[in-house]
């Protein structure tokens, strides 16, 4: 709450124009947040759409690749079972001559031609005979040493169910692996091998095309073991780390990719797709980096507006701030007034207003002045009363807070003591029958004023004076040192918990009376005494000492008056200084 306060506070002591500028950009930058947050919503609802949309054009594709990958499937029964090939094979004995063996094997491949001729997405069609010869139709793929081996274990492992094979290096291909087994009288003997290399590369560019995914890439794998493709390791080792979101921006290779992923339910193939993040993107964050210069742009037309428009409000305030300080100082005849206020041009809005009803009250304030100079002189008297009669009055509250107390706690006689001096204080104050009285007089009311205290802070307060007896006959200003007694005691003894020595002492210096208020209190700072001596800081009611001075001028002259001087921790003095004059008349 605190912290609350001082930043309000602080608002409120800004000038006007920034109290604007920051308003504006508050508001600029509240708007800014919402629309941040608003686009931030609906870019998140594009991607769900977006991967929507890359998911079903994935299961297409990826339904695509396996329907052909399927056909081949059955591809390969069909050579498997056929019966030419059958009967090719099994009249491959050992002990079969060898021009047999490479007549059936002629036969053999033109048999495979058959099938291989017409596939586009085949490399070849390949049958592994009992010697482990190749029989070929098609193109001839180089295979990695001892892959070959593998394959035909695997294929002998599945008892004549299709095996896939999946490529280990970039030379190698897909492989569609089957035993060829002899339907003869179910004896189902093992006859060959038939290996039918795939062109995968192929099937995904004829299934992509016309596609989103056509621009961007796809990514197949089997488990750890990446299937398609073969030539972008670096990239297809990122995907396969991925993790398992269905759908995230990755940064692969410096560029940034939509990932999306599908598993197959028939080869239990993960595919994923690939999409640079820039092309499909491409509108968006142009559109967002529209949005954000504009913004940018608004943002600083409307401060720039903001600016001038508070300073076309500031500066003819600034302006009569400056001729106000001007009349502060009592310059009221050579004020510079702008061309425009008197003339037509001077705008009438609440400023313009304000101007010229300030250039109305100086006029009327320096002709009052002019006009009434001459009448100071005789009104002297008149306006010594009126201060006199602003005596602060904080003391007699006290006086009967005390009273009260008493009269309901103690029971005790000293009540009519107070009463009696609070009377004697209430008939010197009221009376107007002399302006200056001699110091002995004032001495009796500040005694009064110092016994009715006395009741209240007890053994707290510790008077003294110091009055040589030739000097009580000089003249003072009526209620002239009681105020600064009163003030010790509301500014020295007050604050502190052990008691307070105050000191009233009066000497004569050649034509001059010295009277000098002392006391031990906390004193002030040198800032705080300087503002107190310039009449900017008031003490009490704001009527004490500048009262006095003003009395004290009025009656003496300009070389008499008042002097203050106080430290921290070491108290403060007033010195009052008075002609030595006695015998001073009642009337």
């Amino acid at each position: 709450m605190r912290f609350f306060l001082s930043l309000r506070q602080a608002f409120g002591n800004l000038r006007i124009k920034h109290k604007m500028f920051a308003l504006i950009s508050l508001i600029m930058t509240f708007c800014f947040l919402i629309t941040y947050f608003a686009l931030q919503y609906v870019y998140s609802i594009y991607d769900e759409q977006l991967y929507a949309k890359s998911s079903q054009v994935l299961n297409l594709s990826s339904n695509g690749v396996e329907e052909e990958l399927r056909r081949i499937e059955r591809l390969s029964f069909n050579v498997a079972t056929d019966a030419e090939i059958q009967s090719f094979l099994q009249a491959m004995k050992p002990d079969t001559p060898s021009y047999e063996l490479l007549r059936l094997r002629s036969d053999l491949n033109d048999r495979l031609v058959q099938y291989a001729g017409y596939e586009k997405n085949i490399y070849s069609v390949e049958v592994i005979d009992f010697s482990g010869h190749v029989t070929r139709a098609g193109l001839n793929r180089p295979t990695a040493e001892g892959s070959g081996a593998d394959v035909i274990r695997s294929a002998d492992n599945a008892s004549g169910d299709n095996v896939w094979s999946y490529p280990k290096n970039t030379e190698e291909t897909l492989i569609a692996a089957r035993q060829i087994r002899s339907y003869r009288n179910l004896e189902l003997s093992k006859l060959g091998t038939l290996l039918i290399r795939v062109r995968l590369d192929r099937i995904v560019n004829d299934v992509l095309t016309g596609t989103e995914l056509k621009n961007g890439e796809l990514v197949i794998t089997a488990g750890e073991t990446i299937v398609y493709p073969l030539d972008r390791v670096p990239l297809t080792t990122a995907v396969r780390q991925s993790g398992s979101d269905h759908y995230l921006v990755q940064e692969m290779n410096g560029r940034q990719y939509f990932n999306t992923r599908v598993q197959s339910s028939y080869t239990n193939w993960t595919y994923t797709s690939l999409i640079p993040f820039e092309s499909i993107f491409r509108q968006i964050i142009w559109m967002k980096n529209i949005l954000l210069f504009v913004f940018i742009g608004s943002l600083l037309a409307v401060l720039a507006l903001a600016i001038s428009f508070a300073r076309s409000i500031t500066k003819p305030m600034e302006s009569l701030i400056g001729r106000m300080k001007q009349v502060q100082m009592g310059n009221f005849s050579q004020i510079e007034w702008d061309t425009g206020e008197a003339g037509t041009l001077q705008s009438m809005d609440e400023v313009g207003h304000l101007n010229r009803s300030f250039r109305i009250m100086v006029q009327q304030i320096n002709e009052l002045i002019t006009e009434n100079y001459a009448k100071q002189l005789t009104i002297k008297e008149t306006q010594f009363k009126a201060l006199q009669a602003q005596i602060n009055p904080h003391f007699m509250y006290n006086t009967l807070e005390s009273i009260n107390w008493l009269a309901k706690v103690n029971h005790q006689p000293v009540i009519s003591k107070m009463v009696e001096s609070l009377g004697f204080l209430l008939r010197s104050s009221i009376s107007m029958k002399a302006s200056l009285i001699p110091l002995r007089e004032e001495l009796e009311i500040v005694g009064h004023y110092v016994t009715i205290q006395k009741f209240r802070f007890e053994e707290r307060l510790d008077f003294h004076m110091e009055v040589p007896e030739e000097l009580k006959g000089c003249c003072i200003p009526k209620l002239s040192l009681q105020p600064l007694i009163e003030n010790a005691i509301n500014y020295a003894l007050e604050p502190k918990i052990e008691p307070c020595r105050i000191r009233l002492a009066a000497v004569r210096e050649q034509e001059s009376l010295i009277v000098t208020i002392e006391d031990d209190g906390p004193g002030m700072d040198a800032e705080l005494l300087e503002k107190v001596r310039r009449g900017e800081m008031r003490r009490g009611s704001g009527i004490g000492l500048r009262n006095i001075e003003e009395r004290i001028v009025i009656s003496f002259g300009e070389a008499y008056g008042l002097t203050l001087d106080s430290e921290p921790h070491k108290g403060t003095r007033v010195t009052v200084r008075l002609p030595y004059e006695r015998g001073c008349s009642h009337a």
